[in-house]
């Protein structure tokens, strides 16, 4: 039987690592939590290609009544849909995206 390994399963978006962090008061902490994160599969989610489609995925989402919160979670899905991954998740605005944009939700 292989070894199933964390990093096999799950990566981390430079923008969620900012997200998760900053939000740890205690340094202590803050530093285990980087470190767990840090040693699975980096992604930088945000570039222009991907600041362009996110663009035009707010707005289609918008056009269908739904208006989603935060930029931050449409540039997610919109790199996940791009990029086929998986997204996991416990928010209401990616489950209201998911079947627009075209990406898998856990």
């Amino acid at each position: 039987m292989e070894s199933c390994l964390a990093h096999d399963l799950a990566g981390i978006g430079d923008i969620i690592y900012c997200e998760i962090v900053q939000g740890i008061r205690s340094k202590h902490e803050r530093d285990q939590v980087s470190n767990l994160l840090l040693s699975l599969p980096r992604y930088d989610l945000v570039g222009f290609k991907i600041a362009e489609k996110a663009a035009d995925n707010y707005r289609l989402l918008r056009s269908k009544g739904i208006t989603i919160r935060k930029t931050i979670d449409v540039i997610i899905a919109t790199f996940c849909a791009e990029n086929e991954f998986p997204l996991i998740h416990n928010d209401r605005d990616f489950s209201l995206s998911a079947p627009v944009i075209g990406f898998q939700e856990y």
